[in-house]
């Protein structure tokens, strides 16, 4: 898609400047070359020379005589230039044997305007055209020739291409975005009774959600000119230029309203005004007033939108969000099962899928997945099936497309020893088993023990049986459990533990923080939120002023009884995930040898050993108490490793 050409304004003074300046260069270029290869003499020399032989041809024209030496004549220059001072000029020439001369016919005028007018015209293309690409660049002579220019891109009606088809899994947004739509194509219908159109509508949502292709959607729907523009574009090296881009912006979007003019990353530009020092922060504040300014100056009338689009909508400038500025604040969010398929439908239409692959189950196994994530899965899917020579994409390339994505690259040529082996299966084991029991809404996709990505010797992929978007006290514990079984497994297969744990220690212990310090699930300490609430989509520097007051400071009394109570949480999660492996301890050991001779179980075959392996005969109690089943000397050990 090519973006419209800014309408012509002339050419510039510098343009002019430069243009004289080529000609000038050229002018003086024939001179010196005309003086270095010719001499000018007198008539009677010429008549001279012409006597004596040294003339070998001659070239009659209108208004001088060219002549070519025989030998050098004048300082070893060959040619001559007279001025003809008598007629019968050819016949004396003629009583010279040997001598060839001709004449040159005289131009018609305009063959002599062509002559002239071409070679400037080239001249002016040309500097247009260097102008114009330094300044593109970027290079000094854009900070020097269109310092305070926008940089937007602008797209005509037809130009854009998208429409509200093209956009999948985010209904509601779209439905926000449609009353815009209308005001951009009926004003008068829409504002009979007195409303007016929203002067700036804010899109937040997190990354990848299609908040960029919602805006050029907007106004694909609406018919109108859309320029677009980046937030980082507007600050330069030189003072001032920031400002002065916002008003060419903004000029630019009057001259072809109804327009709409989208932000792109608007935090860069909006951040709040104070909060992050002084100093080089002076220009952007400069920026942000004169974007203020401007948003305050919209005539409603005149049907210029300004969209803007972040994933930080935390860090902006309250003067930008307040009413009359940003009007309006659109949510996009990560799709739900049903966005997911919409969003699915239209990637799948670009590769050959295969007959027996449904989309209703690809949806499943990606929860919390964006539209963008979904894109990428669908062609990792693609370049998988290309690569085993398949005819068409099956369910198993998404399979293993997926586990591209969310593990990481496999990594076969990382050789674990014996006892690392093990170690892995029993951790790995360990993660599933209690997993099917204590969250069957979570299925066990797949356990193995074979390397991927970073660090990562071994994984167990979960996928949930439905969107979830509240978890319960037990349903948290019942999580932290799943996480410590791990470590559990290798204490009770192995008797020793290993630095396997690492990440499910760190994952555990923050969801036992949050559950003290923000959710507030802890009795002793009571429904209090001792900690400010994390950005919504992103981090944000604590002791913002429109966050509230900062309560991440608590006493050192508080803070000591949130890190007991954390680690009371950590600790009853390894001691339930142990009572669990504990009274699965036959299951634990069959699924562990199952895993060094496979490598890889899938959801069929641990369900298959759930089925055929009995569970040990210490499994006698219910499984809402798991702790109150283990035997004394575990549960002797468990308190020493986490004493009261």
């Amino acid at each position: 898609m090519s973006p419209q050409q800014e309408p012509s304004r002339g050419l510039a003074p510098q343009s002019i400047i430069i243009l004289l300046s080529v000609l000038g260069l050229i002018v003086l270029i024939d001179m010196w070359y005309s003086a270095g290869r010719m001499v000018v003499l007198d008539y009677s020399d010429f008549l001279v020379h012409l006597q004596a032989g040294n003339v070998s041809s001659v070239v009659v024209s209108e208004a001088r005589i060219e002549g070519q030496f025989r030998s050098p004549a004048t300082d070893g220059k060959q040619a001559f230039v007279t001025i003809p001072l008598e007629g019968g000029l050819a016949e004396r020439l003629a009583a010279y044997p040997g001598l060839r001369f001709s004449a040159v016919a005289r131009p018609g005028w305009l063959s002599t305007l062509m002559s002239w007018l071409l070679p400037v015209l080239l001249i002016m293309w040309l500097v247009r055209w260097a102008a114009g690409r330094i300044q593109g660049s970027g290079g000094l002579s854009s900070g020097l020739m269109a310092v305070g220019r926008s940089r937007a891109r602008v797209y005509t009606e037809t130009g854009i291409g998208v429409s509200f088809d093209d956009v999948a899994g985010v209904d509601e947004a779209k439905e926000e975005l449609r009353e815009v739509v209308g005001f951009l194509k009926d004003p008068a219908g829409h504002g009979r009774l007195g409303a007016r159109i929203p002067r700036g509508i804010l899109l937040i949502g997190p990354p990848g959600t299609g908040k960029t292709l919602l805006a050029r959607a907007v106004a694909g729907e609406a018919g109108v000119p859309f320029l677009s523009i980046n937030g980082s574009e507007f600050v330069e090296l030189f003072v001032g230029v920031g400002a002065a881009r916002v008003r060419d912006l903004f000029e630019q979007a009057r001259r072809v309203a109804p327009a709409i003019i989208f932000i792109d990353e608007i935090d860069a530009l909006g951040r709040a005004r104070g909060a992050f020092g002084q100093g080089g922060h002076d220009e952007k504040e400069q920026t942000l007033n004169q974007l203020l300014a401007e948003l305050d100056g919209f005539d409603p009338r005149v049907g210029v939108v300004l969209l803007a689009a972040t994933n930080r909508p935390e860090i902006l400038d309250p003067a930008l969000l307040r009413a009359g500025r940003f009007d309006r604040q659109v949510l996009v969010d990560r799709p739900d099962r049903r966005g997911r398929v919409q969003i699915l439908q239209v990637h799948l239409r670009k590769i050959r899928l295969n007959a027996a692959v449904e989309i209703e189950q690809i949806a499943a196994i990606t929860p919390g997945f964006s539209g963008a994530d979904l894109a990428n899965l669908v062609n990792e899917a693609a370049l998988v099936a290309t690569r085993q020579a398949h005819e068409s994409v099956a369910m198993e390339d998404f399979n293993a497309a997926l586990e591209r994505i969310v593990a990481g690259l496999e990594k076969r040529n990382r050789l674990l020893n014996p006892n690392e082996r093990r170690a892995v299966a029993y951790h790995e084991m360990g993660h599933a088993l209690v997993a099917m029991t204590l969250a069957p809404e979570m299925v066990i996709h797949k356990v193995s023990i074979i390397p991927r990505g970073v660090g990562a010797l071994g994984y167990t992929i979960q996928r949930p049986t439905e969107d979830r978007f509240l978890m319960t006290a037990r349903e948290l514990r019942n999580k932290m459990a799943v996480l410590m079984a791990g470590r559990a497994a290798e204490q009770l297969a192995l008797n020793e533990i290993s630095t396997g744990a690492a990440d499910d220690l760190s994952r555990v212990t923050d969801i036992a923080r949050s559950m003290v310090v923000q959710y507030g699930m802890v009795p002793a300490l009571g429904p209090v939120s001792l900690e400010s609430a994390p950005a919504p989509f992103g981090s944000s520097p604590p002791g913002l002023p429109w966050l509230g007051p900062d309560r991440n400071t608590m006493a050192d009394r508080t803070a000591r009884e949130v890190d007991e109570a954390v680690r009371q949480l950590v600790c009853e999660a390894l001691e339930d995930s142990t009572a669990v492996l504990a009274r699965q301890r036959a299951r634990l050991d069959v699924g562990a040898r199952a895993l060094l001779e496979h490598e890889t179980l899938n959801e069929q075959q641990l369900r298959a050993l759930r089925s055929e392996v009995p569970e040990n005969a210490l499994d006698q109690t219910a499984a809402g108490s798991t702790r109150s089943v283990m035997s004394p000397d575990r549960d002797q050990k468990a308190r020493e490793e986490c004493p009261e």
